[in-house]
């Protein structure tokens, strides 16, 4: 920690708990993420739970390419790592739609091709907490003592009236139900939510921190909704039926969300990467190291830091 900082799980400035301090204290250094294309599907979009995805969810269209084996994927990340870092580790991220959702074998197959690359260390494997049946559980609870696992959540709110909104298809008990299942199983769980959502404000996303806060997550991922094209939330900012956060509203909620959430609880992101080509709006948020600065300076204009309001 340094001078002046009063925030126990730093080495430099930063006044919450990043992925970069994290994976220094657990693996001796930086890890990268090779990001995943396992071709799964999602339950709100094959019809299971709904068609058309998420309002903010550009893979709604139905048009699914089939992507390269695993093993290609990861040497095409090793190539585009290499140019940056010669001595390097990957967590194979399966990032595309729902990454639980197909049959047991199917997935034993393809989380156990990405463990066999010499590069890889981990899992990180996103998907719902609908989709964590027993049989998938159990597979997740032998992988996790076998690799450093992650499992990533959208929960993206907690207000089920927002979620009903934007499409979500399961309510916030099927999370809780879900994340308490893989807590008892000792499974790192990562929870994302999204700043900015239709018809939220302040207050709401407030709350939406403070009580995934209170769940004690190992990790958490904090974003801005991104307006993209080809989304239904695209369409309704074309017509004037929807707004953004300006930059320094989006700043503030961050800080403030950051300090009742635990210090522990690894910040693996405060802002997101949209799609250049799609996206429609904030433009702003495409200049990714402003916004973080801004975070920055903010907490240490107003001396605040992760968990400084936090209630045990």
């Amino acid at each position: 920690m340094v001078k002046n900082n009063p925030f126990i799980y730093s080495d430099d400035n930063k006044r919450y708990h990043t992925l970069y301090y994290h994976n220094k204290h657990t693996f001796g250094g930086r890890i990268w993420k090779a990001v995943i294309d396992g071709g799964f599907t999602c339950p709100n979009l094959d019809g299971t739970k709904g068609i058309g995805g998420c309002a903010f969810c550009d893979g709604g269209s139905g048009a699914f390419t089939k992507p390269l084996p695993i093993q290609e994927q990861i040497a095409l990340e090793s190539e585009r790592i290499a140019k940056k870092q010669s001595d390097f580790k990957m967590i194979a991220y399966f990032q595309v739609h729902t990454n639980t959702y197909a049959p047991i074998g199917e997935l034993q197959q393809k989380f156990r091709t990405a463990l066999n690359c010499p590069e890889i260390v981990g899992l990180s494997i996103g998907t719902r907490p609908d989709c964590l049946p027993d049989e998938v559980l159990k597979l997740l609870s032998e992988l996790n003592e076998q690799t450093y696992l992650t499992i990533e959540l959208g929960v993206q709110t907690i207000h089920d009236r927002t979620a009903e909104n934007f499409n979500r298809g399961y309510c916030f008990n099927e999370f809780l139900e879900s994340y308490h299942k893989l807590q008892e199983r000792n499974i790192r769980t990562c929870l994302h939510i999204i700043n900015g959502l239709p018809d939220e404000n302040f207050s709401d996303m407030l709350e939406t921190a403070k009580v995934l806060g209170s769940l004690r997550p190992q990790a958490m991922k904090i974003q801005l909704l991104h307006i993209l094209e080809g989304t239904r939330y695209g369409e309704l900012w074309k017509c004037g039926k929807i707004c953004v956060m300006s930059q320094h509203d989006y700043i503030e909620t961050v800080v403030r969300q950051m300090e009742v959430i635990p210090p522990e609880t690894v910040l693996e992101r405060v802002t997101g990467d949209g799609e250049k080509r799609k996206m429609l709006a904030p433009l702003w948020s495409m200049d990714k190291i402003r916004t973080l600065g801004g975070i920055d300076k903010m907490q240490a204009e107003l001396d605040s830091w992760q968990g400084k309001l936090f209630d045990e």
